[in-house]
């Protein structure tokens, strides 16, 4: 028996060395964590349990039989962070630089079914040079068998991907579907096709990180939620994001003890700019509601006129969608409605509650946006909320004009309560611009034209631009003092804890793509 231990511990020992100690010292070269070390700062200390640690692949060609690693380039298993079960695959860039063959791929596939079988999330860290081309065709099956379970897992459990290294082809469309993505900054890229095939088929001269790096998906393309110095403070924003969500679809996220004091917050009463064309930081109104340093912010360098992430409120996770008057006045476009959106599905897929605070003149006009389909994108930030069925409350701080109104999660598409500032004002447009178009021919015969449109701008903005009229007719549900703001939200979201919504029986609805 004593010799078949020593065989055990031999296997382990080479498991653990990965593709061995030079290719070990070739990844910290780089600046990058190897496989395992990467689950060390990841899992809660000596909870993981490796699942497949001796699975090898199965290929012949090419002498591949000749050259074999236990484990296959990617180690997964199960454990847990900050004391909750989670499912992980870290891929390995050692053993044939991370390269997905048919095991690796099964290995990722199994603990995907764990995890929908048993509610928990899945965090796959990606360090990956692609499809391993000595196995052809059935490495690309192993991918899209990973993306037939990323599709089933979705709006089941969470599925978070840190991206760690390469991910390039194929491989970029398991994180695609997946709920958030974080990238490292100089050290992980993704794209479809790089830089060589982009300058054959364009004749473009890109670099990696030009053409896929995390600032390039950070603020151009927004397919990377968050851009990370390093790959610590990425495994510590996945700790960090998990802290917010539930495990599953059944669950709620947890809550931290909280006894409700004095909520009240006068540095809100003074917040709001007296010229109404002035910007202000919305993240300034959402730190002082939420509970002290709790936000945290997704998405941040992307769309920059809307604002999304989570918080907590009297310890209970909350997400936030928020119109940004310091960027872009605030306004909706394409970026914004979708980012938005998808922010407001992921919450609803997982019990979170929405927290709106509105301040939008409207959507941005241009040829522009129009011919690159605002009407189609917009409208998926309109299906996200009117689709929701969690608990929905919307503040308006400002401005809240035309279609954006309606889209921002009010009264009329499903929203729970809604507050307004008595700084709200609640119209089709801005009062200078309606004035222009009611009072037109009073303005085009008046002697002193510009002192009309000014006399008739005040005269509609007395009667239109406030939220007294959208309070007679039970638009609003309330129009308080912005100092009130935290302690009605804390009572407004206790009394909806237990709200159930049943949309019509359906397989599914078609939002506009």
């Amino acid at each position: 028996m004593n010799n078949k231990i020593k065989l055990l511990k031999k296997k382990r020992e080479e498991a653990l060395l990965g593709g061995g100690a030079a290719r070990i010292e070739s990844q910290h070269k780089k600046g990058k964590l190897t496989a395992r070390e990467r689950l060390h700062f990841l899992m809660d200390e000596g909870s993981f349990q490796e699942i497949g640690m001796l699975v090898s692949h199965r290929s012949t060609d090419f002498g591949m039989e000749k050259e074999k690693y236990p484990g296959d380039g990617v180690v997964t298993g199960y454990g847990t962070v900050n004391g909750r079960l989670v499912y992980v695959f870290s891929q390995d860039f050692t053993v044939f630089g991370g390269s997905l063959s048919e095991t690796h791929a099964e290995k990722i596939c199994k603990i995907m079914d764990l995890a929908m079988k048993n509610g928990a999330p899945v965090v796959g860290l990606n360090d990956s040079g692609g499809a391993r081309i000595q196995e052809g065709v059935v490495s690309l099956g192993g991918y899209a068998d990973i993306f037939y379970k990323n599709t089933m897992a979705s709006g089941v459990v969470p599925q978070i991907s840190a991206i760690l290294g390469p991910c390039a082809g194929g491989a970029v469309y398991s994180p695609a579907i997946t709920d958030f993505i974080l990238m490292v900054e100089n050290t992980s890229y993704m794209f479809v096709t790089g830089p060589n095939v982009v300058k054959t088929v364009t004749h473009e001269v890109v670099t990696s990180e030009e053409l896929g790096g995390a600032n390039t998906h950070a603020t151009k393309s927004g397919v990377t939620h968050f851009a990370c110095a390093n790959e610590i403070e990425a495994i510590q924003n996945v700790k960090r994001l998990l802290s917010y969500m539930p495990q599953n679809c059944e669950d709620t996220a947890p809550a931290l003890p909280y006894e409700v004091k004095a909520e009240l917050r006068p540095g809100l009463d003074t917040i709001m700019p007296e010229n109404a064309s002035q910007p202000y930081d919305i993240r300034e109104v959402i730190d002082l509601v939420i509970d002290e340093g709790s936000f945290l912010e997704v998405h941040k360098d992307f769309a920059e006129n809307i604002v999304v992430g989570f918080a907590r409120l009297a310890g209970r996770s909350i997400g936030i969608v928020a119109n940004q008057p310091a960027f872009l006045a605030g306004v909706l476009d394409i970026n914004s409605s979708t980012k938005g959106a998808r922010f407001v599905r992921f919450c609803d897929s997982f019990n979170i509650p929405l927290l709106v605070f509105e301040d939008v003149p409207g959507f941005l006009p241009g040829t522009d946006q129009e011919w690159n389909a605002i009407i189609t994108n917009g409208a998926k930030l309109l299906y996200a909320f009117c689709e929701a069925t969690v608990p929905r409350i919307t503040v308006i701080t400002r401005k809240a004009y035309g279609g954006a109104y309606d889209v921002m999660n009010s009264k009329h598409i499903g929203a729970d309560m809604n507050y307004a500032w008595p700084s709200a004002e609640i119209a089709v447009m801005g009062a200078k611009g309606a004035a222009e178009i009611i009072f037109k021919r009073e303005i085009t015969s008046a002697e002193d034209k510009e002192a009309k449109w000014k006399e008739m701008e005040l005269q509609y903005s007395d009667i239109f631009a406030n939220p007294y009229r959208a309070a007679e007719r039970g638009f609003i549900d309330e129009v308080i003092e912005p100092s009130e703001t935290r302690l009605k939200l804390i009572h407004a979201f206790k009394m909806l804890e237990n709200k159930v919504v049943n949309n019509p029986k359906k397989k599914h609805g078609n939002i506009p793509l």
